[in-house]
Formats: structure tokens, sequence, C-alpha cells
């Protein structure tokens, strides 16, 4: 009997030992290394250097046939390899860059797959299906649990949003620390601070025909929620079904992303999101122009020193046109109102749209069309086509409001259509981006981002745009571009800002403003004020216009998430820099040796920005050693270097 005893305990501990096998993946330079644990339930753990930072963190899915990936799991096979590659991404931050990684993928008796991938700038997984037959996932599990309450920079989901899964995803960052109670969602990417291991950023790609992930807070970090399928795919009501999503075919889930860098300076230019991507699939990308676009939902489509009725007509943007063609537009952007009754095909009275192409097609300039996504829903092929064949450029999309599976769907296939018939397409709106501008270029920004809109109607007490301008490069901007719609004219300090939604005004000096062009990844890059404005501004109009918003390189020199960064961007053998400051003032050495002997033209705060806004000084010299620069509060600087 004891001998039978002690044979039943030592196949159960045998059992228990299979159960708790470990599995690591380590990045190519050791740094990283990425451990999932049959417990008997899946869970990870991530280590950065020889500290564990992330433990216990549980992985499993459940689907409407019984099975449940990631519970009672038996692994049949790991394979192992490792990758080199060089990525070419069309409109991204830098031209190419060269990816390496380490790959690891558990294969499980269930026919399901967990492939992870350790690069040095971080971690990501995702479930691979047994077929590509149609699923139905009733939920999904996903955590991270942080070792320590290390600090973390959330942008949870505003008040006054539509309920927890209808949000513009508009938000501005909360300074907090792990498990720290919040019965908001927060979104996506979330900025986590490891002290002297480095920074995370929580991030996911390839979000198609699957909703993407909120994030709710728990006692160590955070768990998944996703939003179930809307009962009303275009009318966001609120109502839902019973599941997250019906994969329709799909043999591949999301990317799950563990962003890392050693510091803030190596998260703006974190390639984690574009090196997921699926590859363009786009052939022929010569028709797709980038540069700056002007727009008229800002300034109110207020014109003046002309001799017609400015408003949405004919003759407003014929002159817009004009202004484009002057300083070297692609763009101009007719907002909202164009068209009557919700229907594309109904364009307002005193607006001919063929007229508008045409003449932009004599001078070089496209027309781009607003719309909101029901509107456009409702037959987007037909309005594709129609219109490309009349020679409008492309879409401004607004309010997809939503991140649910037929959602982002719907965002791939408006990519995919506005592609075939030669369409750049401008998300407004929208959810984080997962990388869908590197598999179809034409899309050309993403908003999901607190932008200058908002201080059209946010008081200062609501509304920190310097502050919030300096957390984007280092979170939401790691994601992708950024629809921001820089360029305000009136530039206010922090005493003197108001909302002023009929004569906006922004928040810090005509520096900054000036700046953000090279700050902000924007491959379309707005000139939010009106043209009437920018003809008595012409030194300001011309420097904005001579700034490429496409480039083959960037560095982040200098920066702190918060607090100030400096933008570096290489374009055809020129240089381009770009800094920022919150509300605190600052003073700056930049070392410049690599540039010495070159000329250096500098747009910087003047000396009276602190209380006149506007202020600001244009010069041209010599560049011989550090560049010391002063940053008035809210302020900001943009210098070329031929």
């Amino acid at each position: 009997m004891i001998r039978k005893n002690l044979l039943t305990l030592a196949a159960l501990l045998c059992g228990l030992a299979i159960q708790a096998k470990e599995y690591t993946v380590t990045s190519p330079s050791g740094t990283l290394a990425w451990t999932l644990a049959t417990t008997p339930e899946l869970q990870y753990s991530l280590t950065v250097g020889d500290v564990r930072v992330m433990e216990g963190c549980r992985l499993s899915m459940t689907l409407s046939d019984g099975t449940i990936p990631g519970a009672e799991v038996r692994i049949r096979k790991v394979k192992r390899a490792s990758c080199k590659e060089t990525i070419e991404a069309a409109f991204y931050r830098q031209a190419r860059f060269e990816a390496a990684y380490n790959s690891m993928s558990l294969c499980f008796k269930n026919g399901w797959t967990l492939e992870a991938r350790a690069y040095d700038d971080g971690i990501a997984w995702r479930w691979v299906c047994p077929d590509p037959k149609d699923r139905t996932v009733l939920d999904e599990t996903v955590e991270y649990r942080f070792c320590e309450p290390y600090r973390m920079l959330v942008p949870y989901i505003k008040a006054g949003d539509r309920g927890p899964f209808i949000t513009s995803f508009e938000s501005q960052y909360t300074e907090t620390k792990a498990g720290t109670p919040d019965e908001r969602f927060a979104i996506m990417p979330l900025y986590v601070d490891l002290g002297a291991q480095g920074r995370l950023l929580l991030m996911e790609a390839e979000v198609y025909g699957y909703p993407g992930m909120f994030l709710k807070t728990t006692e160590d970090g955070f768990s998944a929620a996703f939003s179930p399928v809307p009962v009303h795919p275009n009318v966001q009501d609120g109502q839902y079904k019973a599941h997250i999503a019906e994969t329709e075919g799909l043999d591949r889930l999301p990317w799950r992303i563990l962003a890392y860098a050693a510091d803030d300076c190596g998260l703006p230019v974190n390639n984690m999101v574009c090196q997921l991507a699926e590859p363009c699939r786009v052939e022929d990308l010569s028709w797709i122009r980038t540069g700056h676009s002007t727009w008229d939902w800002w300034n109110g489509i207020r014109r003046h020193g002309v001799d017609f009725k400015a408003g949405i007509n004919t003759e407003t943007y014929l002159y817009d046109i004009d202004f484009a063609a002057r300083f070297g537009l692609p763009y101009i952007l007719i907002d909202d109102g164009w068209y009557r009754n919700h229907d594309l095909f109904q364009p307002r009275k005193g607006l001919d749209l063929p007229r508008l192409c045409a003449y932009g097609r004599e001078k070089g300039v496209g027309v781009l069309l607003w719309t909101s996504k029901g509107v456009l829903g409702l037959n987007p092929e037909k309005a594709f086509k129609h219109y490309s064949e009349m020679g409008v450029a492309g879409f401004k999309v607004d309010f997809f409001d939503a991140q649910d599976a037929p959602m982002t769907q719907r965002l791939y296939r408006y990519a995919e259509l506005a592609a075939r018939y030669r369409l750049v397409l401008d998300f407004h709106g929208v959810a984080k981006p997962v990388g869908l501008s590197r598999t179809f270029p034409n899309v050309l920004n993403y908003e999901g981002v607190v932008g200058l809109e908002n201080a059209k109607w946010a008081s200062a007490e609501e509304l920190d745009l310097p502050r919030n301008d300096v957390m984007i490069p280092f979170i939401r901007q790691a994601a992708g571009p950024v629809d921001y719609t820089p360029g305000a004219l009136r530039n206010a300090t922090r005493k003197d800002y108001r909302p002023v939604g009929n004569k906006p005004m922004s928040q810090g000096t005509r520096a900054h403003q000036v700046a953000e062009y090279l700050v902000f990844d924007m491959p379309l890059a707005m000139l939010c004020d009106s043209p009437s404005d920018y003809l008595k501004e012409e030194e300001t109009t011309a420097f904005i216009t001579s700034l490429p918003t496409v480039f083959d390189q960037t560095r982040i020199l200098q920066g702190k998430a918060g607090e100030y960064i400096v933008t570096a961007r290489e374009k055809d053998g020129t240089w381009y820099i770009g800094g920022l400051t919150s509300w605190e003032k600052r003073d700056l050495t930049l070392d410049l040796d690599f540039l010495a002997g070159r000329t250096i033209r500098l747009f910087r705060d003047g000396a009276n920005s602190d209380k006149v806004g506007e202020d600001y000084v244009l010069e041209e010299f010599r560049l011989e050693g550090p560049l010391q620069i002063h940053l008035a509060p809210g302020g900001g600087f943009a210098a070329v270097i031929r």
C-alpha cells in the first residue's frame, strides 16, 4: 500500500512538473526575456535584464464551440527560429530600418499555436488558428500584471463619452501607478516607467476583424476588455451581441505588444507596430502624395480681403486652391457641410465639385472631402468610385468612435477600396493605428489623439495642450501617425488662453505651433488657420510649407515624457530639428557636431514670447559648436540645417 501511494504521488508530481513547464524566448541582445508557463493555464512573465517586471499574466480565449485555448494546455511541439530583415515602409518616420528577432511557436494539441517574438525593442505574441474557418469568440483573457507599483501615464476614456466602448479616443494622460483603482477604461498605447529597467508601452498590431483592446484596472495592473459585436454595426446605439468576434476565416489574431526602450527617448522611434504589420499590398505608390493641406473647419471658413461671400461654395475653395498652389500645398480639404441630407451624392447648392477638381488639376492641387463613417458606410465603393472618377484625391473619414470587430474590419475595407480607386485617406475620430498604414500606405493619418481642435471649446482647466504635446510623441505616436492639425496663428500664453469657437487660438507660442510640424508624424499635415491669415503672416507660412512631412530617418536628441522633446529628422541630406516644451520654460544645449559648418535657419521663441505668444525670431547663421536655445513657457523651435 505504501509503495502504491508513493507511485501515485510520484506520478502526480511528475504531472505537475509537466504542467508547470516554462518556455522562454529572449531578445537578440538578451535584454528582454518573455517566459510562458503552463500552470496548467497559460501565464507569461517578462524579465528586463535580470529583473522580473511582470509575472502571473494569464492568457486564454473562450470560443462558442466550448474550446478554450490557454486552459488545460498540452504542448505538442515547440518551434524556434531567428530572423533579420530590412523593412521598407512608405511614408513612415524612417524610410527603412533593420529588424531582428528570436521567435518561439508553441503548438498545442488542440491545434492552436501561440507565436511569440522577442525583438530588442519589444515583445509580441499572437494566437494562430488551426485553420481559417469561421469562429465565434465569446471572450479573451489578456492580463498585464506588474511586480511593482510602477509609475504610469494612462489615457483613460474621458468623462461624458457614450459608454465604455464608444469613445472618440481623444484622452489626455493621467499620471498614476500600477494597481491604483480607477473605474474608467483605458486605451492604448499606455506608458509604464520601469525606472532603471527602462520603459514599456502596451500596444497591439494587425487588429482587423477583431476588437481592439481596452484596459481595466486590476490590483496590480490591467486586464483586457473587448467590445462585443454591435447588433447594428452602422449605428452606435449600445446594443451588443453576446460575443466579441466572428472571425470569418481569420487564420491569426492580433499581435499583443510590450514595446520597450531603455529610456523615454527610445519610445518615439520604437518600430514594434510597423515591423509586425502586414507588408504593403499596394504595388504602385506613385499616385500617393504627402504634404500639407488647407483646412476650413478650424477657422470657420472665414476669409477676408476677398470680393466674394465666403462659405461652403465654389468661390471659397477656388481661393483656397490658389493659396495652396502659391505655397506648394498638394491638397485643400473641404470639411463638414458640403453634402445635404446625409447623402454623399447630393453636394450643397453653390458647390461645383467637378469645377474645383478640374481647377485643382491645373494648379497641381488635389481636393479632399470630409465624410462621417456612417454616411460613407451606406455605399463606400460607389462613393469612392464616383469621386475618384470626378478627380477627388481622397477622403477624411470621421466619427468611427469604436474599435469593435466590425469597425476594425471596416477600416481595413476602406483602406483597400480607397487604394483600388487611388484615393488617400485620413482617419479621424478613430482608435490608435495598428499598422494599417504599412499595409495600405494611402492611409496617411490617424487621429486617436487630443489635437489642436480641442482648443475651440475646452477651457484652460480642462485642457493642457503643451503638456499633452510632449506626451504624444512618447506614447500615442509610437503606434503610428497622428492627425493633430497644427498651425494656429493666434497664440496665447497660459494666462491669456480661452476657447473662442469662431476664432480659436492655440495654447503656447507661435514657435511651438511651427515645431509641431517636425515633432509629430503627419504625412498629411493640416494648416488649420484661414488662408487669408496665412497670407498676412507670409514668413511663418513660407517656413511651415517648406518643411517635408515624411523623412528618411528620425532621431530623438533629448526629451522626457510630459516635459519636453527635441526631434531630429533627415530628408535628402537636409536635417530638420523641432523642439517643444510644456508650460515650463527651458534652456537647451544641443550637441550638433555632426552638422557643424552647415547653415541653420532657426524659427524660435522671441524675447517676449512669455507674454506675447505670437512673438518669434527667424534667423540664419553658420552652425559652430553646441546650439543654445531658450524655450518660453509653452514654447518651441524649428530648425532647417542644410
